[in-house]
C-alpha cells in the first residue's frame, strides 16, 4: 500500500472499493500540492478554523487535516466510505471529520475551505453557489486540481461567484486556484437544478448539478428506453425493478409509469443522481406511487435501510459508468454485473445499454452464460442477460 507524505504526515491511504491492482491511487499531485501550501499557514497551526473539505475523492485530505476536525463535503456515498475507513486505517477518531453530503446544511461562517475541483462544471457552479453565503472576505478559499482540468470557464466560475481570482505556478502537472470572497460582489442566479421533458411523450426529468445528462435528453437513454419499453409493451413487466447507477431517474420512471405493476428502486452512489432521480419519479409518478431511493455502491452496500436482497428481483436496468475520477474503464461495469446476477431470482433480467466499443457482452456472457443483443445502432447496444 502507498503512503502519502506531506508535512502533515504519513498516512496509508486507498480507495473504496478495495480492488486488486487498482491502477488510480487514492491521492492525486492537486492533494499533495494543497496540503504542501496550507501547512505554513496561519489557520494551520491551530485547531479552531472552521475548515470545510470539498470534493474529497477517498479522504486524503481530511485525514491528513483530522486534527482541524474539519467537515469533509462529497456527493459520492464511495468518497466517504473510503473516508471513513481511511481515518480507520490511520488510527483517527472518526468524530473527527464530520461527512456532509451535497444537499446538508453548512455552518453559517467558514474561516477555510478547500476545494477539489470537480470535472463538471455544472456541479462546480452549484458547489460555489451553494457555498457563499458562508464565506467572509477574510474566509480562506483555495481549489485545486490537476492544470489540464483548469480551464479559463473554471476561473470565471470562481471570479463570478466567490470574487477575485488567482492561479498559482504548476507543481507536478497540479495547479491551485486562490480566491478571495468579494463583500460587494452580487452573484448571478444559481441555475440548479434544471428541468427538461422527455421529447414526444412530455415526461418531467429533474437534473441536479453534477448528474449525468442534467439539463438534456441523452440519446443513449433515448435508445435504450425505446428498446426497453417495446419489449414490456407486448407483455407488461410486473414485481421488482431495480433502476442501477439511476442518474436522473428517466428509465426507471418511464418503466413503472408503462407498468404499473412494478415496484421500482433507485440506487446510485451519488446523492444528487438520487435526488434527481425522485424529483423525476415523484413529478410524473404522484406523491403516493411506491418505490425506493438509495444511495449506496451497487446492490448490497446501501447508505439505509437492508441491502437488495438475492435473488428477489425480476428486472435491473443498468447504464453503466464508464468514468472512475479522471480515468476510464469497466471494472465498475463488470462489479454490477456479477452483483446483478446474485440480485436476480430464476429467470430475471439484466438489461445494459452501453457504447459499442465498451464490448459488454463479453462480461456478461462470462457471468451469466449468455447474453442477447436486442439491438444495436452505430453507437450504441442494447444488452439482454437472463439468470438461468
Amino acid at each position: 500500500m502507498e503512503e502519502l507524505t506531506v508535512p502533515q504526515g504519513r498516512f496509508a491511504l486507498t480507495r473504496h472499493p478495495v480492488r486488486a491492482n487498482d491502477p488510480l491511487r487514492a491521492w492525486d499531485a492537486a492533494d499533495e500540492y494543497i496540503l504542501r501550501h496550507v501547512a505554513p499557514m496561519p489557520w494551520a497551526q491551530s485547531p479552531d478554523a472552521a475548515l470545510l473539505v470539498v470534493n474529497d475523492g477517498s479522504g486524503a485530505l481530511a485525514t491528513a487535516l483530522a486534527k482541524h476536525r474539519p467537515r469533509s463535503l462529497t456527493d459520492s456515498y464511495l468518497a466517504h466510505a473510503a473516508t471513513r475507513a481511511n481515518l480507520a486505517r490511520n488510527r483517527v477518531d472518526p468524530a473527527a471529520v464530520a461527512l456532509l453530503t451535497s444537499f446538508d446544511a453548512l455552518p453559517s461562517a467558514l474561516d477555510v475551505v478547500l476545494l477539489k475541483v470537480p470535472k463538471s462544471l455544472s456541479l462546480l457552479e452549484d458547489q460555489l453557489h451553494r457555498l457563499r453565503p458562508a464565506l467572509r472576505p477574510d474566509t480562506v478559499v483555495i481549489g485545486a486540481a490537476m492544470a489540464k482540468h483548469i480551464h479559463t470557464s473554471t476561473l470565471d466560475l470562481f471570479e463570478r461567484i466567490v470574487g477575485p481570482t488567482r492561479t498559482s505556478l504548476a507543481e507536478k502537472k497540479a495547479r491551485l486556484i486562490v480566491s478571495e470572497p468579494s463583500a460587494t460582489l452580487k452573484p448571478p442566479r444559481n441555475p440548479w437544478p434544471r428541468a427538461y421533458t422527455v421529447p414526444g411523450s412530455g415526461e418531467v426529468i429533474t437534473g441536479h448539478a453534477g448528474v449525468f445528462s442534467p439539463d438534456h435528453f441523452d440519446v443513449g437513454t433515448r435508445f435504450f428506453l425505446e428498446q426497453l419499453l417495446a419489449r414490456y409493451a407486448r407483455a407488461p413487466l410486473a414485481g421488482a425493478v431495480v433502476d442501477l447507477g439511476c442518474g436522473n431517474g428517466v428509465v426507471g420512471t418511464l418503466t413503472a409509469l408503462r407498468n404499473p405493476g412494478v415496484t421500482v428502486t433507485f440506487i446510485d452512489e451519488s446523492y444528487r443522481a438520487v435526488a434527481s432521480a425522485e424529483a423525476t419519479f415523484r413529478a410524473n409518478a404522484g406523491p403516493d406511487r411506491a418505490a425506493r431511493f438509495v444511495v449506496g455502491n451497487s446492490l448490497f452496500e446501501l447508505s439505509e435501510g437492508a441491502p437488495i436482497a438475492r435473488g428477489s428481483v425480476d428486472v435491473i436496468l443498468n447504464n453503466p459508468p464508464f468514468h472512475s475520477e479522471q480515468a476510464m474503464g469497466d471494472e465498475t461495469a463488470r462489479e454490477m454485473f456479477v452483483a446483478s446476477h446474485a440480485a436476480l431470482r430464476a429467470g430475471g433480467e439484466l438489461w445494459v445499454v452501453g457504447n459499442l466499443h465498451l464490448a459488454y457482452e463479453k462480461h456478461l456472457k462470462r457471468v451469466f452464460g449468455a447474453c442477447d443483443t436486442v439491438a444495436a445502432n452505430g453507437k450504441f447496444a442494447v444488452l439482454r442477460a437472463t439468470r438461468r
